[in-house]
């Protein structure tokens, strides 16, 4: 089995359990940063990566959704807590290194807690940044490599394991392939000990 089939397998195996099973982390972590990217994102809107859609709720009434992720399990999650909220999201299957959208698409574009476990962190911002219109809000937030030296020995550790079995990498730092694509960041925020960064960034233009 191809190692993208490897993904999706797992994806699809984990995405009835997943907002369960990952409760603990998403309160301690990830919960505060999805109102603050969730809420900046205006016009057309992209989500890459979805997931289950913990994200949906935080959207402004002027946000016209878009979102993919490569798991139809996933998106199957997502679409179901749509239709709970009553919120009308297009949901495709795509992954975010090859987005099936036009050059300069979008006003905004979403992806949060999900280039930690592209292959290449490098080509997914380059995709989300294409189907950015000029002068678009790109909105990032995911675990990345700590500012504390002993929380990056764990890390380092915990990568030897994590990248060969399932492709998650924890030390990366998307703000400076942001930068390297010659968007401006405009807001950026590190916390628990830099574990968290959220960015906000816009494309020339």
């Amino acid at each position: 089995m191809a190692r993208t089939e490897q993904i999706i397998a797992r994806w699809d195996r984990l995405a009835q359990h997943y907002d369960r099973r990952g409760a603990p982390v998403e309160r301690r972590l990830l919960a505060s940063s999805r109102p603050w990217v969730a809420s900046r994102a205006h016009g057309d809107v992209l989500e890459g990566a979805v997931g289950t859609g913990l994200n949906l709720p935080h959207y402004g009434p002027d946000a016209r959704l878009t979102a993919t992720d490569l798991s139809e399990g996933m998106l199957e999650q997502a679409r179901a807590r749509a239709v709970e909220m009553g919120r009308e999201v297009e949901l495709v299957r795509a992954d975010l290194m090859d987005l099936p959208f036009a050059d300069g698409r979008f006003d905004a574009v979403v992806c949060t807690f999900a280039l930690c476990e592209v292959a290449d962190e490098r080509v997914a911002v380059r995709e989300l940044v294409r189907v950015l219109r000029p002068g678009g809000s790109l909105l990032l937030a995911d675990h990345v490599v700590a500012t504390a030296r002993w929380l990056r020995a764990v890390q380092t550790a915990v990568e030897a394991v994590s990248v060969p079995t399932h492709g998650e990498h924890l030390r990366r730092r998307p703000r400076l392939t942001v930068e390297t694509a010659g968007l401006t960041v405009v807001e950026s925020e590190r916390s628990r000990r830099g574990l968290i960064e959220r960015l906000h960034a816009r494309t020339p233009g």
